[in-house]
């Protein structure tokens, strides 16, 4: 080989990802979706009563929050180990 073989094709790169975010939006759907329909939904009916549907309202909510609250702690981890990596290696 020519050594071509070890950086793959930015367009690919590029496609790879977006499917990764793709999938980890529809992962995250699913979960937030089972997480609040069992909290919130007594019984499944034609029409849904407006206590159930405050109560999907404020899941969903907390659950954006939370998910946001996490990925922020983990930006902010991930920076400091950053950090400090580039600090040792100086």
């Amino acid at each position: 080989m020519d050594g071509q073989g070890a950086t793959a094709d930015p367009r690919l790169q590029q496609f790879i990802e977006v499917e990764s975010q793709k999938q980890r939006f529809q992962q995250l759907v699913h979960q937030m979706t089972e997480v609040c329909w069992e909290k919130c939904i007594d019984k499944p009916g034609p029409k849904m009563d407006s206590r159930s549907e405050m109560c999907l309202v404020n899941c969903v909510e907390r659950f954006i929050d939370t998910s946001q609250f996490i990925l922020n702690r983990l930006e902010q981890t991930q920076r400091s180990r950053g950090s400090i990596s580039e600090t040792m290696s100086d």
